[in-house]
């Protein structure tokens, strides 16, 4: 009989000894320095800088508190605010598109009769405070200006300016400066500074 013995262990190849893992460690923060000392200004140069910089330009108009809590009621009023639909605007591209409004003045008209399943019509119980309407969000009443000339009649406590579509991008540039010198807050800006919240 034929000496029958367990089939051999496959033999493993050797290998290199693994080598050891390194740690990793935190980089090296430079040994604190003092921090450089400023650079004094003088009295002339900060003026000089002032000038040239011109005053703050308010973010928020300055508003009698009454006006402020009115502000806050719009606010409310044009969140409840309808779309106010136009008759037909949902059959008709050309009536729906630009979002118009017209009255219906038809005699079997169901929206004119009020019925529930149409459009609101505009009423006049959605309007807004006559104290501030017109003004932007941030309380400002927004002036069109045109020119230099149109900037200087503007109370930057209360007035911003809007510059009109027709003024080039290059007259456009020299009258954004100019208000940032008068401390004039711009509410259509090419140079966007700090966004308006």
């Amino acid at each position: 009989m034929a000496d029958e013995s367990p089939p051999a262990a496959p033999v493993a190849e050797e290998t290199a000894p693994a080598k050891p893992r390194r740690r990793r460690t935190a980089p090296t923060e430079p040994a604190a320095t003092a921090p450089a000392p400023k650079a004094e200004t003088t009295p002339a140069k900060k003026a000089a800088k002032d000038e040239e910089e011109g005053p703050t330009v308010p973010r928020r108009a300055t508003l009698p508190p009454r006006t402020r809590v009115l502000l806050g009621v719009r606010r409310s009023i044009d969140g409840r605010r309808p779309v106010f639909g136009r008759q037909a605007a949902n059959r008709y591209y050309r009536i729906g598109r630009d979002l118009s409004w017209r009255r219906p003045r038809g005699l079997q008209s169901k929206q004119r009769r009020h019925y529930g399943y149409r459009a609101q019509i505009v009423r006049i119980g959605y309007r807004s405070p006559a104290a501030v309407r017109g003004l932007v969000p941030s309380g400002f009443r927004p002036v069109l200006v045109r020119g230099a000339p149109d900037l200087e009649g503007i109370d930057a406590k209360v007035e911003a300016a809007v510059i009109a579509r027709t003024v080039g991008t290059r007259r456009r540039l020299i009258l954004e400066e100019a208000a940032r010198k008068l401390g004039i807050r711009v509410l259509n800006p090419i140079v966007k500074g700090e966004t308006e919240a």
